[in-house]
Order: structure tokens, then sequence, then C-alpha cells
């Protein structure tokens, strides 16, 4: 019974430590997006995302939200979709990784637009036209 209790122990110290890796869930939500999991996948990239910026990984982090972004924008929930991919760009513009930031950008205006949200689509146009030239700019 001792060695039972012990590998059930065992078990769980995995499954915790799995469910704390950013990696691996990142991978995991990888494969569930694959898969069509959409809303799984989400929740493992939020995770991930919550996990990589503990550790100051912002790159990771980034990329993290515009998984979940894409997971939201396949189930159709285009206002979460376009939260998460706004996030993404915000933490990518203050961490200087601005091409991914446009990418973010053009995702969320996507999701503005087939929300009909005209205005908000149009500033992220502008904000995107802006970044461009700026990196054009500097090249």
């Amino acid at each position: 019974m001792h060695k039972c209790s012990s590998n059930a122990v065992k078990t769980e110290l995995v499954e915790m430590t799995e469910k704390e890796d950013p990696v691996k869930l990142h991978k995991d939500g990888n494969t569930l997006y694959e898969l069509g999991k959409y809303a799984e996948a989400k929740e493992n990239f939020l995770r991930a995302f919550e996990l990589y910026q503990k550790v100051n990984n912002f790159f990771d982090a980034a990329y993290s939200l515009f998984k979940a972004g894409e997971c939201a924008f396949m189930l159709k929930d285009y206002e979460k979709a376009a939260e998460y991919f706004q996030k993404s760009a915000d933490l990518s513009f203050s961490k200087g990784f601005e091409r991914f930031g446009v990418s973010a950008l053009e995702y969320a205006r996507d999701c503005y637009k087939v929300l009909a949200q005209k205005e908000k689509a149009e500033e992220l146009d502008r904000k995107i036209k802006e970044v461009k030239t700026r990196l054009e700019q500097a090249f």
C-alpha cells in the first residue's frame, strides 16, 4: 500500500510540473489547435503566457497571447481574440518586438472588421501604418 500511494504522489507531482512548464503547455496547445480543440488550446496558451511572463520571457509570452487570439478567432469569439491580439501587440511594442507587434495588430484589426467596429479597425490601420513607416525608416 505504501508503494501505491508513493506512485500516486509521483504521478501528481509530474502532472503539477507539466502544468507549470510553459514549453510543454505551448507544445500541447499547438497539438490541440491542430486537432481543432481550440478551447483547450486557448487555455494552454493563456497559462503558458502567465508562466512565461513570470520568468520575464516576454517574446514567448507575447507569442502565447497571439496563439490564444488565434484560438479565440477560430471559436468565433472575435472580441476575446481582438483583446488577446491587442495585449500581444502591446507587450511586443513595450519590449521592442515591433514586427511581431504589427502582426498582432493586423489580426486585431481583422477581428474588429468582423465585428463591424469600423472606427477601431481604422484606428489600428493608422497605427499599423505608423509602425511600418517607422520600421522602413530604420533600415
